[in-house]
């Protein structure tokens, strides 16, 4: 390694640090310039890779003819043009076959595996869910053991080179054998010859080179690489001695790499653990302290986008706490709002249908004395309804429905729609109108109650089964609704309420949502409440642009760096 690669790499340990995928991408450069040649010296006085070979021919051959192994197919011949880089003078090309015996192992259906071979006593059976993504060690307690006298299972002995060949997984999983085992049909077993050491092999299936040429050897729906496109594929081989010490570099180097691992995790795990404790007591103290503390650390506690997240949450929960706003003795009183929203409802003929589960505290938090509790369906004008879902056309139509990923993130996304081949009238309530507040009814349990508002033209969408739509009164400000179904709190309750929470689609109904509590405040107090909401939620979003120029002004440097290597 020259004195300008080891001053790189040096370099490169102090940016990785700051990059979002440093690391990863470091360990990707030690594993490229070991296998070109430029991560340990060459010295001349180690045997040529071209003498090893010779050596190998010569041991493949004894191995036939004492029946060990079966003789080898014979190989492509390697041109130059074959070759992605030129290798040191004592380095050779050569293909994977050349180098090792390689074999798949067999397959077991389940129900051998629990009649015949859970629990025997034999070698441990390893399949591909126990292998892990390279130098983590093989899982050989899964409870599948295959006596020694079943001569049909081929046998990986213990340092063979494992990696899986086909599905999800292929050429991802890797790993090293620590004993004799038999292994799954989608496994490649890899003995080498020449005492090649086995980790030499692991890093060369872990290295961008290899993985580019593995990819493209794929084929297949599941996506998979056959046995004899396998041992085609091309190895950059050193010197014996210099396989050795590019191992014991790159150990050291993967070692350095696990350390700034460990301690950017501490880092941010500590940032993490210092702003949550922060944000509880802020939420849980009525002074300011909690908040002189965030002020005077601000700038470490919110250049990660976890923190940034955390205090949209926060600044939502201390909104409907009534700590987010200015509190005015002449604002309307809330009783005078709710004989309007009553008389709303009446003229409208909607009727009461729910009502608070614990009038005294139902979201488990204290509002302002002026403030009273009611439920959602207090305050309804429409709905909820749920919405219409007929089957997506592959072609335009004059009417467009939403997806649940409209409204996933708590903000309306138009663009999440498709065409649908149906007659709805005009008049129809499925049309959105200005304001109308969609509410994900089925989803995931992170995001079933998701509410978003709609903000648009009359007539442009409609909207699916599993969303429920509403309409809040006119003596109401939509958006201080929105924000408190959105807070934590009401969050939570509706999770809580949901049905099917064991399956992947949770579900909240109707009356679930109608008894959603709502902590209402005069309407002069909402409307402050909303601009101080936007005002901070907009801060929020300079933070996040903030954290993101940081990342690509780190990535840049990372790329410039590696671009001089």
């Amino acid at each position: 390694m020259t004195d300008s690669i080891r001053n790189l790499l040096e370099q490169h340990f102090d940016t990785a640090f700051a990059a979002p995928d440093g690391i990863a991408r470091l360990r990707e450069l030690i594993l490229t310039l070991a296998m070109q040649g430029k991560l340990v010296d060459q010295d001349p006085n180690d045997r040529p890779a071209l003498e090893l070979l010779k050596e190998i021919e010569a041991e493949k051959k004894r191995q036939v003819k004492a029946g060990k192994i079966k003789k080898p197919k014979s190989l492509p011949a390697i041109d130059q043009s074959d070759t992605s880089y030129v290798l040191p003078q004592s380095w050779t090309w050569t293909r994977l076959g050349t180098i090792g015996n390689i074999f798949n192992g067999n397959s077991i259906n389940a129900r051998e595996k629990e009649t015949k071979y859970a629990g025997a006593n034999g070698l441990p059976y390893i399949a591909t869910k126990d292998v892990g993504y390279g130098l983590d060690a093989l899982d050989y307690k899964n409870g599948i053991y295959i006596p020694e006298s079943e001569e049909k299972f081929k046998i990986a002995h213990l340092g063979a080179v494992l990696i899986c060949a086909e599905g999800g997984s292929a050429g991802k999983k890797c790993g090293i054998t620590e004993q004799n085992i038999c292994f799954g049909n989608k496994l490649f077993a890899n003995e080498l010859f020449g005492g090649i050491p086995s980790k030499f092999i692991l890093y060369l299936y872990l290295s961008p080179v290899f993985k580019e040429s593995f990819n493209a050897a794929m084929t297949g729906i599941i996506g998979g690489v056959s046995i004899a496109k396998f041992l085609e594929l091309l190895v950059p081989l050193p010197p014996l001695k210099e396989q050795h010490r590019i191992v014991d570099k790159i150990d050291q180097l993967m070692a350095r790499c696990d350390a700034l691992e460990k301690l950017r995790k501490e880092r941010e795990d500590k940032r993490l653990a210092v702003h949550a404790a922060a944000i509880k007591q802020l939420l849980d103290a009525p002074d300011d302290s909690a908040w002189n503390f965030i002020q005077q650390h601000f700038g470490e506690l919110y250049t990660v986008k976890e923190n940034v997240a955390e205090l949209r949450k926060v600044i939502l929960q201390l909104a409907v706490m009534g700590r987010l706003s200015e509190q005015k003795a002449n604002d309307e009183p809330v009783s005078i709002l709710l004989t309007n929203v009553h008389t709303e409802r009446l003229r409208l003929k909607i009727k009461k249908t729910a009502d608070l589960i614990d009038p005294a505290k139902p979201l488990g938090y204290e509002i302002p004395n002026h403030w009273v509790w009611a439920c959602i369906d207090d305050v309804l004008i429409y709905g909820p309804t749920n919405g219409f879902s007929p089957r997506a056309v592959d072609y335009e139509t004059n009417i467009r429905s939403l997806t649940l990923s409209a409204t996933t993130s708590g903000t309306f996304k138009g663009e999440y729609s498709k065409f649908i081949d149906a007659e709805i009238p005009k008049d129809s309530d499925l049309w959105l109108r200005d304001g109308d507040i969609l509410v994900q009814r089925g989803n995931t349990i992170e995001y079933v109650g998701v509410p978003a508002v709609y903000r648009g033209k009359y007539g442009v969408f409609v909207y699916p089964d599993l969303m429920m739509k509403l309409r809040i009164s006119s003596h109401m400000d939509t958006d201080y609704v929105y924000y408190a179904m959105s807070s934590i709190p009401a969050r939570e309750y509706l999770r809580a309420h949901a049905s099917g929470t064991s399956g992947t689609m949770p579900k909240i109904n109707q009356k679930t949502l109608k008894s959603l509590p709502l902590p209402i405040p005069p309407i002069e107090e909402q409307h402050r409440i909303v601009i101080q909401i936007k005002k901070l939620m907009d801060f929020c979003e300079i933070l996040d642009q903030q954290i993101d120029a940081a990342i690509d002004k780190q990535t840049e440097l990372l790329n410039a760096m590696m671009a001089q290597v």
